[in-house]
């Protein structure tokens, strides 16, 4: 039996932010127990805390969706040290937490009761192939002929950010 805490991110009201599942002291679970754990809370991403690898890192974090593992994903990353701080969490810096992830390590700014972080570098940037964009459009219910520019902005979810010419 390990504890969770389940975290409301981007908000200070219960039910209007972004929720995460956080798993803490999750050391010893399989990628396997924590993949059914995730589909199982049902939420959009589920972490899991252990001890770093790296001594440069005050903790460790696993990110799954329902599906798949993910290196690295935004509102996890806030929630995770919340939620790291919360349970007692010290970290080496009173103002910088570093989290290890899957795209390596995270600097986590405290400015009060706020966290903020530098997103890691990019793993695919550049132009979207046109049958890919065409699966996006179709999939989002947007006509190609709206679509002003595409480029990959993937740091770990996989995103593409669409500049479209309005809103309708």
């Amino acid at each position: 039996m390990r504890r969770f805490t389940q975290v409301d991110v981007f908000t200070d009201e219960v039910t209007f932010g972004n929720p995460l599942a956080v798993v803490h002291d999750a050391d010893g679970l399989t990628s396997r127990e924590m993949a059914e754990f995730a589909r199982w809370m049902n939420l959009s991403e589920t972490t899991f805390l252990s001890a770093p690898t790296d001594g440069r890192a005050d903790y460790s974090v696993r990110i799954f969706t329902t599906r798949i593992e993910l290196p690295f994903a935004g509102h996890p990353t806030l929630g995770s040290a919340y939620a790291w701080l919360e349970a007692g969490g010290m970290p080496n810096d009173p103002d910088e937490l570093i989290q290890q992830c899957g795209a390596g390590l995270i600097r986590v700014r405290r400015d009060g009761n706020r966290l903020s972080f530098a997103a890691p570098p990019l793993i695919r940037g550049g132009a979207v192939a046109a049958e890919d964009l065409t699966k996006i459009t179709a999939y989002l219910g947007v006509d190609n002929d709206q679509v002003v520019d595409a480029q990959w902005a993937d740091n770990g979810p996989g995103w593409v950010a669409l500049l479209l010419a309005d809103l309708g």
